[in-house]
């Protein structure tokens, strides 16, 4: 089976997307100057020929039956199961293209999502003709979605967004960080507030579902309350389907600690963060998205819920953090960093792993002080990245 032709798979997706088919369209990312981006650095993006993509879909194809034909020989009536997932992670034979496809199958999402940063920067034709030849080598998708830049989505018109629709595309994805325009700027986002409303409102008109996704603590202290006023207020202009929380961390590797450094920008706290992130969700009116927090990145999982029935709640389980004592919020900082938190009514329903946690909290502060402790979570923080 290692010689089996493989299929390309570029290196992130969106954590929604983890159980679904990845198909890598375009290589890494066409603008690649966002200073918060530690993605495609030293990377050159390229387009990939429609043959060449073509030919990767049916090796996928192949794959997938191959697979089904595994199960059918081991007597699973071509059922994905946790044996025939056995079988093809644990022996060496099976290559990574063979361990995707069969998680793909094994969950059985009929998702697709397709790779790099910024597909729609392909020539439309090109991609509706990838789009519809997906569809037929693979009927059983239910869903393909991609990721985009707002830049790129307002070169396109209506009508030609509508097409790519028609053949196939279900949701795009569009990291839309902040809408305060002094902050793109200085991010190098390479947009304007007013062109991600237009990005949106278009992909919302051509009968997509558009997910945007915004960056809490990405003003800084400097410009914190603009961020997530601005924000907040270019997305009551989309009304997306989604929202997604992507909290900023800065670690060495990405072109911003340099900004750090110089003294340019000043991190938010986490208790910075509720508080930035409480001001965000007040100030979302007459939209109807779902808002997701899933991304260990985010301080509280459990800002999430559907606009505007659910709006009370969330603002709740920011409170109710707000309201700690100040051990409790530390304790539940290094846990949620650590992975071993989703709640803050964990620090309550799992005392065993509350008082190791407090330990190790205290064990750090006496060695190296408050700074240290904050050090330690930050540290747990940047692994996810």
């Amino acid at each position: 089976m290692k010689d089996h032709p493989g299929f390309e798979q570029g290196p992130i997706r969106p954590p929604n997307e983890a159980r679904s088919l990845l198909l890598r369209i375009t290589r890494n990312c066409p603008w690649n100057q966002c200073l918060f981006c530690p993605v495609y650095k030293n990377r050159k993006f390229s387009l990939r020929s429609v043959d060449e993509i073509k030919q990767d879909i049916l090796a996928a194809r192949q794959i997938a039956d191959d697979i089904r034909s595994l199960s059918k020989r081991s007597g699973f009536s071509g059922q994905v199961n946790d044996a025939v997932i056995t079988t093809i992670f644990n022996e060496a034979r099976y290559h990574d293209n063979y361990r995707s496809v069969a998680a793909w199958l094994y969950y059985d999402t009929r998702a697709c999502f397709l790779q790099d940063a910024d597909n729609l920067v392909m020539v439309t034709d090109d991609l509706v003709k990838i789009l519809e030849f997906l569809r037929k080598t693979f009927p059983g998708i239910k869903r393909v979605t991609t990721y985009s830049r707002s830049r790129t989505i307002i070169r396109k018109s209506v009508k030609s967004l509508k097409k790519i629709h028609k053949a196939g595309l279900d949701r795009i994805h569009i990291g839309l960080e902040t809408g305060y325009d002094p902050l793109l700027k200085l991010m190098k986002k390479g947009v304007t507030a007013a062109q991600q409303i237009d990005a949106g409102r278009s992909v919302i008109a051509a009968g997509m579902e558009l997910s945007e996704y915004i960056m809490p603590g990405l003003g800084g202290q400097e410009m914190w309350r603009e961020h997530a006023l601005e924000t907040a207020n270019v997305l009551n202009r989309i009304d997306p389907h989604f929202i997604r929380l992507r909290s900023l961390r800065v670690p060495q590797r990405i072109p911003l600690y340099q900004n750090l450094i110089d003294g340019t920008f000043t991190p938010q706290t986490d208790d910075m963060l509720a508080e930035e992130t409480r001001l965000f969700i007040e100030t979302l009116d007459g939209i109807h998205s779902t808002i997701t927090s899933d991304h260990i990145m985010n301080l509280l999982e459990e800002v999430s819920g559907s606009l505007p029935k659910d709006k009370n709640t969330m603002l709740d389980v920011i409170a109710k953090y707000q309201m700690l004592s100040d051990q409790d919020r530390l304790i539940y900082r290094a846990g949620r960093r650590g992975g071993a938190y989703h709640s803050t009514d964990d620090l309550q329903n799992d005392s065993a792993t509350y008082h190791k946690i407090k330990n190790l909290v205290a064990d750090i502060r006496v060695k190296d002080g408050k700074e240290g402790v904050d050090a330690f979570i930050s540290g747990l923080a940047d692994r996810y990245i």
